[in-house]
């Protein structure tokens, strides 16, 4: 019997699988929203999706933009996020970005200031919340918390 891969949207929370409202992210880049990573971490001290030690200092808050039609874009390139989006994080900052706008202006510059309020970061600090080249990272099947919940 074959399985339908269904891959979780960028602005799903990666427990409820439900659009996030106030959105936060590990360093590996999965996203959750607050309500539902909190009590998670404070109960399991793990991570929802690789099982691995979590604690909330792990957590980044993001920062998404939106355009004035309310979608979620870059705000410096404007660009409209969706599936083919390559959406990076500022881990300092939480700001969210297109990858593309991280590497013209931050990596290719070597100029690692953050593009909205110039806080200093690292490569290292570079968050991918959604790569299109690695579309299988976002398999809801893949879940921890699914895996475990269909045991």
């Amino acid at each position: 019997k074959k399985t339908h891969k269904r891959q979780l949207p960028y602005y799903c929370c990666a427990l409820t699988l439900q659009p996030f409202e106030h959105p936060f992210c590990t360093k590996d880049g999965f996203v959750f929203d607050l309500t539902a990573i909190l009590p998670y971490v404070k109960k399991n001290k793990s991570h929802p999706i690789t099982g691995e030690k979590l604690s909330l200092k792990d957590l980044v808050k993001l920062t998404f933009y939106k355009n004035d039609d309310e979608e979620y874009h870059c705000p410096i390139t404007r660009k409209i996020f969706n599936k083919s989006s390559y959406i990076v994080a500022n881990g300092k900052t939480g700001n969210v970005y297109s990858y593309d706008a991280i590497k013209q202006l931050n990596i290719k510059k070597n100029d690692f200031r953050d593009l909205i309020d110039n806080t200093p970061f690292t490569k290292k600090d570079i968050i991918t919340i959604q790569n299109p080249q690695n579309p299988s990272r976002q398999n809801i099947e893949n879940f921890v918390h699914i895996v475990r919940a269909q045991k």
